[in-house]
């Protein structure tokens, strides 16, 4: 898999067969040059946002994490990067519907079902990019408590090599970042809310506090947040309310 990488933002792509988490590999290694790449074929503690674990079979999804050092960015914009990675994400995927769920979900298919998740955890200077992304899971694979979620197989997807997708999502995600790197904010936003499924919808949205929001998702701020009837949401959990 690692052959296949062409785009030089790419210093490094190692191949693990077993680890606990690529984020937390990633994140706790000393030294390692921006543009290093984590794959594994299993993860044992896989997360996602909000502390959800996060399973696959074996080489039936693509797991791995990317490190970035945006350090002549302030800080307060980095908030920026899991969004940036949605975008890379449903850039890379052809011949298959995909959107994004804010912040940044990857749904795909007429059902608009979850395929990939994506969380990013600041490391001292730098950002990890962990992404989960189910590419040939079956239905009595997918988890049993989460029937919003599915797979580019069965969400109909031509291109299910593993070897083709990893250097089409690096390739994407490299050439958005350095866009945003030195271009700012602005484009990128822009490019967001074309791909965004949740701007225009009806929502409901659980907030870290406990308070839960009910309204309709009308813009993304250049922030990043989420604005649900004037209100700007920066955490959350969404769910698509759908009119009965």
């Amino acid at each position: 898999m690692r052959d296949k990488i062409r785009h030089p933002f790419w210093v490094d792509v190692d191949v693990v067969e077993r680890t606990g988490s690529t984020n937390a590999d990633l994140a706790a290694a000393v030294g390692l040059p921006e543009g290093t790449v984590l794959v594994a074929e299993v993860q044992d503690a896989g997360r996602g946002r909000i502390g959800r674990a996060w399973t696959s079979p074996p080489g039936a999804g693509l797991l791995f994490s990317a490190l970035l050092r945006p350090t002549e960015v302030p800080r307060e914009r980095w908030g920026w990067l899991p969004l940036l990675a949605g975008v890379a994400c449903v850039d890379a995927l052809t011949g298959v519907d995909a959107h994004l769920k804010w912040p940044n979900d990857l749904l795909v298919g007429p059902e608009r079902k979850k395929a990939a998740g994506i969380l990013a955890e600041v490391a001292g200077d730098a950002v990890v990019l962990g992404i989960g992304l189910n590419v040939t899971l079956t239905a009595d694979e997918l988890p049993p408590d989460r029937p919003d979620t599915t797979s580019l197989a069965l969400a109909g997807a031509p291109v299910l090599d593993r070897e083709l997708l990893l250097p089409a999502i690096l390739d994407a995600l490299a050439e958005n970042y350095e866009s945003w790197r030195t271009g700012g904010d602005e484009a990128l936003r822009a490019a967001y809310r074309e791909r965004c499924d949740t701007i225009g919808r009806l929502v409901r949205v659980s907030l870290p506090a406990g308070e839960t929001l009910h309204g309709r998702a009308t813009d993304v701020d250049a922030e990043g947040r989420l604005v649900v009837d004037g209100r700007a949401i920066a955490a959350g959990d969404v769910v698509h309310v759908r009119p009965e």
